[in-house]
């Protein structure tokens, strides 16, 4: 099994560690456009070799694309054009999958392609703020969902080996529609990550004495500002792809703030009391 992983940072970079040490892949492709990380990535042994985009596309059975979302919707109509442009018997079964925690609008750059099948939309629920090759570790997804979108579009034999790809990673698979999927995902990340920007960005506007940050921040303000370390180039086409979802989020969340503003402005310390203890429900679910 040769698997080729289009972008090798965090997520593409720790695959590639995991699908060969647990005997998924016998041999990892990697190609990263970016020639500093591409360098990193071999010396940091992430993969077999490096390799220019097509000849990881002729030479791969499996390709993931580990890209930013919106450069994976302009690859991926790509990808299956080339597949099928292929002179080989078996390029037409090859199979592609991508990373991207937006689903709905990538499956539907390719909807209607004849090669869809070959195509199988996942989200591995895993990762870290970090980014780059530097980032990549052993068993990031080991116990995480990964959800795989639409598998009816596409076809058993490549549902079947996505499955078996991500089952290696140790990771729990879940399946729904891409327009759930996306739902779901702006409610539970895309949200944390957009809150924990804007908490970054006002005490910074405050604290411009960045000494100040440092010596008073506490476990708490650590854990709650973490994702804001997140990378713009992956985060930005994540909440323009998903924006109607997104945006039904934040209203809900700018809400839910204007609750406790007014409560402390009041000093209705019993409706602030309120909103904490059912907030608490969150330990029930959330260990």
């Amino acid at each position: 099994m040769r698997v080729g992983i289009i972008g090798l940072g965090l997520i593409g970079g720790s695959m590639a560690l995991d699908l060969r040490k647990r005997g998924f892949a016998d041999e990892v492709i990697g190609v990263e456009a970016d020639a500093v990380n591409a360098a990193l990535a071999v010396r940091l042994g992430l993969v077999d070799r490096l390799a220019g985009y097509e000849e990881c596309l002729s030479q791969s059975d499996v390709v993931v694309l580990a890209v930013p979302s919106g450069v994976a919707e302009k690859m991926l109509p790509d990808i299956l054009d080339r597949i099928a442009a292929g002179s080989g018997e078996n390029d037409c079964r090859k199979i592609v999958t991508d990373v991207c925690s937006v689903k709905e609008r990538l499956a539907g750059c390719v909807q209607g392609h004849p090669l869809r099948g070959r195509y199988v939309a996942a989200h591995p629920m895993a990762g870290t703020e970090c980014s780059g090759p530097s980032a990549a570790v052993y068993g990031l997804f080991d116990g995480h969902a990964c959800i795989i979108c639409d598998g009816e579009s596409s076809s058993e034999d490549a549902v079947s080996t996505v499955s078996e790809l991500f089952s290696s990673l140790g990771m729990r698979l879940l399946h729904m529609a891409a327009a759930d999927h996306d739902v779901h995902a702006a409610y539970v990340s895309h949200i944390s990550h957009v809150t924990s920007f804007a908490l970054a960005l006002t005490v910074l506007d405050k604290e411009k004495d960045e000494k100040h940050i440092f010596d008073l921040a506490s476990g708490g303000f650590s854990s709650t500002v973490r994702l804001a370390k997140s990378s713009p180039d992956m985060w930005t086409p994540v909440l323009a792809m998903n924006r109607d979802n997104v945006l039904e989020v934040m209203d809900t969340y700018m809400s839910k703030m204007r609750m406790f503003r007014d409560a402390v402005a009041s000093g209705d310390n019993d409706a602030v009391h309120e909103l904490i203890a059912r907030a608490n429900i969150i330990r029930r679910i959330i260990k």
